[in-house]
């Protein structure tokens, strides 16, 4: 019986051990949450999310960030390209619609090793406009997690991919004289994620 015992207590310290997660916050003032859609057929308009949360729980304490749980909650209002008349209109019904709808999340369901070293298939929940959809990005890890001055760990993501905006209930548009519309449905996504590991 007390053999038992033992090999249970040691077979549950190993799956205690073997699922342990490294737990990781985002820091949002050496992070960009960038966005670029199609202006007028013939330029691209950038913006980004200035108000943001995040984090991130990894499987294993080094550079390695397969399974990895990735969580994002974004301020929708806090949409910003520069222009307030424009910015004003993504916030409005015709977009973002922040009043109704305020939050933007996203919640992994895989992150997986992609065909590229150094890089992943992340895979997740966006859920915008009060529409939730599956979408599939390209996560490039940095190549190794690195101390701070202040002796804190830090490692760093480029997430990129599109989404079409039309897929979440963002559908307005404009007929330009010339053919063609004002705004592409294709909205085109370049984040920069510093991460930092929480104590």
């Amino acid at each position: 019986m007390k053999t038992n015992i033992k090999t249970l207590a040691a077979a549950t310290l190993i799956t205690i051990s073997a699922t342990a997660q490294t737990n990781w916050n985002v820091d949002a003032s050496h992070s960009k949450l960038g966005f670029a859609v199609t202006h007028m057929m013939v330029s691209e308009t950038e913006g980004k999310f200035k108000i943001y949360e995040g984090k991130v729980s990894s499987l294993k304490s080094d550079a390695d960030f397969t399974g990895a749980s990735i969580f994002f909650n974004v301020d929708a209002a806090s949409i910003n390209t520069d222009d307030e008349k424009r910015d004003g209109h993504l916030k409005s019904a015709d977009f973002f619609d922040v009043a109704q709808f305020p939050k933007i999340s996203f919640k992994s369901t895989s992150m997986n090793p992609g065909k590229v070293k150094g890089t992943y298939t992340l895979v997740g929940d966006l859920t915008m406009h009060g529409v939730t959809k599956s979408v599939s990005l390209t996560a490039i890890g940095a190549s190794k997690i690195v101390k701070d001055p202040y002796g804190m760990e830090r490692y760093a993501f480029k997430v990129i991919g599109s989404i079409n905006r039309k897929d979440f209930g963002l559908a307005w548009n404009a007929i330009i004289e010339a053919g063609g519309v004002a705004v592409s449905e294709t909205v085109r996504l370049d984040f920069n994620v510093e991460i930092t590991k929480a104590k």
